[in-house]
């Protein structure tokens, strides 16, 4: 009688993930807060396609590997945003009709904004960690479209500073997971309850079924 070999067990993907979304999406939002001079927006790109861009999108493979679909379609689609939106900003924006422009952002903001609100739902069966990241990131979004079709700059100031409390809760939900597997123990808590499913739906669902 044959046997199959166990399937080799690979670490978890979500704090990298999580990490390099919360790095881009941290300094975006300080341009988009009018904390930092516009002048040096290019910075974001190299970071838009390096770390929030392709680390995200290896990231979400790997959490195909593992078998966790929120986790890849997450992982997987946020990069891919922050490498159209280099490309976007790169190459598309700058021949855009200046008149019209800000219609073609907001479209582009609008999609991102349903796809992110429908997986907030998905969240609900995670962790509260990370649904307070899906939380921050719909009401951003949200905010950032609507900024743009209305050609608001007061509203996208209010996007900027929901889009830095994302960045922070992100980046939390990737220090709590990488410490808590590290030291072996629940060193920080992620929120998991009834409702997560003892917290195994999330990038991190090694980690906070412990927490």
């Amino acid at each position: 009688m044959s046997t199959s070999a166990p399937a080799p067990t690979i670490a978890d993907p979500g704090p990298l993930g999580l990490a390099g979304f919360a790095a881009t999406t941290f300094v975006l939002s300080s341009f988009n807060a009018d904390l930092i001079d516009g002048s040096l927006l290019p910075v974001v790109l190299p970071l838009a396609l390096f770390y929030g861009g392709l680390v995200q999108l290896l990231a979400g493979m790997w959490e195909f590997r593992k078998g966790n679909t929120f986790g890849a379609t997450a992982f997987c689609s946020y990069g891919a945003f922050w490498l159209s939106y280099a490309a976007y900003v790169k190459f598309v924006a700058g021949d855009l009709p200046a008149d019209t422009a800000h219609q073609a952002t907001g479209l582009f903001l609008l999609i991102w904004a349903i796809f992110t609100v429908y997986m907030t739902i998905a969240a609900l069966r995670t962790n509260g960690a990370l649904l307070a990241v899906f939380v921050a990131l719909s009401a951003t979004f949200v905010v950032l479209t609507v900024a743009e079709f209305a050609e608001s700059t007061g509203a996208t100031k209010i996007g900027g500073w929901l889009g830095l409390i994302t960045a922070l809760l992100a980046w939390y939900a990737s220090f709590a997971v990488v410490t808590n597997s590290t030291w072996k123990r629940g060193v920080l808590p992620l929120f998991a309850d009834a409702t997560a499913g003892g917290g195994r739906g999330g990038p991190a669902e090694a980690e906070v079924s412990h927490s």
